[in-house]
């Protein structure tokens, strides 16, 4: 996956010293041999920290095997202030795990007490204001644990992706669409870094990388993307496009390591380019770079969330139309169990990424084309990528600020389902349990924008302890008919 964080954990096990010190390094090697049959990335860090001494040594020893990610094992009950302070100068996301016992016939001089000592390094954990991320259950057997940690791989990917992103956006929000409009102040309480360009600013680099020597094998890898293209001279100009944002991003990155982009695509846009910019946002997102519409900055953020959560391209649609309960009653058998309400239609004008839709094609944007070209054949209006999305488990997801500078999330998991659209553009028919509930009292209640991230994977349980890593403690989700949210009605039923 490009433009993402490859996640090297390092082991390092911790020893009360009144503790055999040989109960937790057998533990750790034990640990770290089913973190191999696993093919976790993880180094097994030789040094048992029992003191202050030790947690720097061992600082010192993982940084310089160049691990990214921590992993903090209480082999016994473990030194809490050194374990701690591990953590604290440790500049990356931090995972804490604990040992179960072994056997009966060991509780005397074999017995670590580590499930005692999780509560003292919770205890420490807090004083300290450390977020670390501790499993639902944190103590198990050497094999058990070697799972959790398998499940803390995409958690610190996410982590690391977002501490070390920049957000490039080129034009201001449009006017028509406030709900994109967010203040910044929050991205930087993340460690995301922003950077906000001028539409002419694109346009001359745009103009910049004409007859690049490049053009002719992107326009190659083009036609591959797709069944059908109705407007193939089209290609060279979209495939300039393209090149000009990657460009930007290699040469703007600076102090990040990361990049996803927000342009602007209207109303302007199409009378200088010549060309919509849908198809590029989706084809970008596929190589690892989101490209969010609209200048949703958020969105964007969201986009890239969700592409380190799942390891696949992701897609940002609006939260657009009801099903029709005709086209619900035609296709009912592939309704499977919900109801019409639990369903909507996610729709884009054209940003989808060939890997995710049926019979993908590019075509031209119909609704600009209301605008610019009513009684025309389609020119400043071609570029999109349209399809019915795949059928696929799906996570809606949004992380937002508010107008106080407050983050906010949601998650909720459901499908895309294999119902024909019967429209245009990016769409498909998504059903997400109780959706009708989740619309009113989390999306229309905590004023999110229409914009959604739909990653193409259940991954709400990595996305949840991520959201709480980042300090974002209003997490939305869609819940099951016996438990109320707050605001609704328990006389509705």
């Amino acid at each position: 996956m490009q433009n993402a964080p490859i996640v090297k954990l390092g082991l390092v096990a911790v020893s009360r010293s009144c503790f055999s010190k040989s109960l937790s390094t057998n533990r750790r090697n034990q640990t770290y041999e089913y973190c191999v049959k696993n093919k976790t990335d993880i180094y097994n860090c030789p040094v048992l920290v029992e003191n202050e001494n030790d947690a720097m040594e061992a600082l010192k020893d993982i940084k310089n095997n160049e691990c990214n990610a921590l992993v903090v094992f209480l082999g016994n009950f473990g030194p809490e202030t050194p374990e701690t302070i591990l953590a604290q100068r440790f500049d990356g996301p931090v995972m804490f795990v604990c040992s179960a016992e072994d056997s009966k016939e060991d509780l005397f001089d074999g017995r670590g007490d580590a499930y005692c000592g999780m509560l003292n390094a919770s205890y420490n954990l807090g004083l300290r204001k450390i977020k670390a991320y501790i499993p639902d259950y944190p103590v198990g057997t050497p094999e058990e644990i070697a799972d959790k940690i398998a499940k803390f791989v995409p958690i610190a990917r996410v982590i690391l992706g977002v501490k070390n992103l920049k957000i490039i956006s080129f034009g201001p929000r449009p006017q028509d669409f406030l709900a994109c409009n967010a203040p910044i102040k929050c991205l930087y309480d993340l460690g995301v870094e922003i950077q906000e360009n001028s539409e002419l600013d694109l346009l001359q680099a745009f103009e910049a990388h004409k007859d690049d020597p490049r053009i002719p094998d992107l326009v190659e890898d083009m036609k591959n993307d797709t069944c059908g293209c109705c407007y193939p001279e089209i290609l060279p100009n979209l495939a300039q496009y393209e090149l000009t944002l990657l460009d930007w991003a290699n040469a703007n990155k600076g102090a990040s390591k990361y990049v996803a982009f927000t342009t602007k695509c209207w109303p302007a846009f199409e009378s200088y380019f010549g060309f919509v910019p849908c198809y590029i946002n989706g084809h970008l997102a596929s190589k690892g770079y989101p490209v969010s519409c609209e200048v949703d900055i958020y969105g964007a953020l969201t986009e890239y969330i969700l592409a380190l959560a799942t390891e696949f391209t992701p897609a940002l649609l609006d939260i657009n139309n009801s099903v029709p309960k005709d086209l619900y009653d035609a296709y009912k058998s592939n309704a499977k169990d919900y109801n019409l309400d639990d369903m909507f239609m996610g729709f884009h004008c054209g940003n989808g990424s060939s890997c995710f839709l049926c019979k993908p094609e590019i075509k031209y944007h119909r609704i600009m084309k209301r605008d610019l070209e009513p009684d025309s054949e389609p020119n400043l209006t071609r570029g999109t990528m349209e399809g019915d999305l795949m059928a696929s488990p799906v996570t809606l997801f949004r992380l937002q600020s508010t107008a106080s500078s407050e983050l906010r999330a949601y998650i909720a998991e459901g499908e895309s389902l294999d119902i024909p659209t019967h429209s245009f553009g990016t769409i498909g028919v998504i059903a997400i349990p109780e959706m009708a509930r989740f619309y009113r009292h989390v999306l229309i209640e905590k004023n999110f924008p229409h914009h959604a991230g739909v990653g193409f994977a259940h991954c709400g349980k990595i996305l949840f302890e991520v959201m709480k890593l980042l300090g974002v403690t209003d997490i939305g989700f869609n819940r099951k008919k016996s438990d109320l949210y707050p605001t609704e009605n328990p006389f509705s039923y």
